[in-house]
This record gives structure tokens, sequence and C-alpha cells, in this order.
């Protein structure tokens, strides 16, 4: 199996969800924020095709992770390739984020006609939802860039079956592979 990527995987990154973190940015996105940080992902004939075994042997190699951000373009339009990534991931101990332009009631929506939308979202532990929107643009905003844009704790969400924000379940993330704890 293959996934278009816009680059890399990016190592070591410290703004893309909590503790230190590999990217991995997706090509392809249907929604061409205005204002976007990465328009050069939007493209969906863009970036490179790479095997998943490929990034599978990267993270392998991994060390000082404490997680995988999936983030693009909108890594839901590669929902099958990003499952198996993911579940890869989180079978070695690291926690999953992901950023979308689709809100999660969307993505609960489409799930009902592409199964691998739901099995991508039942590995990951965070989503960053909803479009990029200028007119709510802040700096505020701890790991997203505009105040519509909900972190949303996935799990809690799909057993409940609403939307449960992360700031609400708690002020502290833990993540089982790190001691660390983010605040």
């Amino acid at each position: 199996m293959e996934i278009r990527l816009a680059a890399d995987l990016q190592k070591d990154s410290i703004v893309d969800g909590p503790g230190i973190r590999t990217v991995i940015w997706t090509q392809g996105c249907p929604h061409n924020c205005f204002g976007c940080h990465n328009p050069s992902t939007h493209d969906f004939n863009g970036g490179a095709l790479v095997d998943i075994d490929y990034i599978k042997s990267e993270i392998d190699d991994l060390v000082y992770q404490d997680g995988i951000t999936f983030s693009g373009g909108d890594p839901m339009c590669q929902s099958a390739a990003c499952y198996e990534i993911a579940k890869y991931a989180r079978d070695l101990g690291l926690n999953i984020w992901c950023y979308t332009g689709y809100t999660f009631e969307q993505l609960i929506e489409l799930g009902k006609k592409k199964q691998s939308i739901m099995d991508f979202l039942s590995v990951i532990d965070v989503l960053v939802d909803g479009k990029f929107m200028m007119e709510f643009k802040s700096l505020d905003c701890k790991y997203r860039g505009s105040t519509n844009q909900r972190l949303i704790d996935v799990r809690k969400s799909l057993l409940n079956g609403e939307v449960s924000l992360l700031e609400e379940n708690t002020s502290v993330i833990h993540f089982k592979k790190s001691s660390h704890l983010y605040v």
C-alpha cells in the first residue's frame, strides 16, 4: 500500500501536539482554507508516493519521540494508508494525533460510507478538527491555528457517541510511552 506525502517525515516537532513528535505530512486537501500555513499540500497530484512499509521502517528507527502526528494536506483523504501506519505506531506505544479540516461530526457521516475513516478514527488519540479560519486565527490556541478548531478525545467521543473535548476532560495529558506529563 502507498501513501502520497508532501515531505519526508519531520522528526522532533514540538508544535504538532504534546512532547516530541514525528509528523507525517500527507499530500492532498479539498478544503483550501484561506491562510493555510501549508498550501503546497493541497494538490492531490503533488508530493510523492511512498510505500507504507518504508514509513513503518522509519517509525522503527525513531528515538525519543512521544508520538506521531498526521497533518497535511488532510490525512482523512488517505484514511486507509494512515490507519495502517497509525495502528503500527500505536502498537509500538506511540500516541496518535491527527489534524483534519473535517469536523468530527462530518467524519462520522463520511465513515458510514467509507469504513477506513472509522478505522483510522479508532486509533487516533486526539483529533484537531475543523478548517483553519482566518477570522478566528489566534496565537493563544494550544496546538491549533484558529479558535473554531477543537482538540477532541477521540476514544471517549466514539465511546459516548458525542464530542468530548480534551480541555473538558483533563488539564494533564499523560501518554504511556513517555514518563512526561504535559500540561
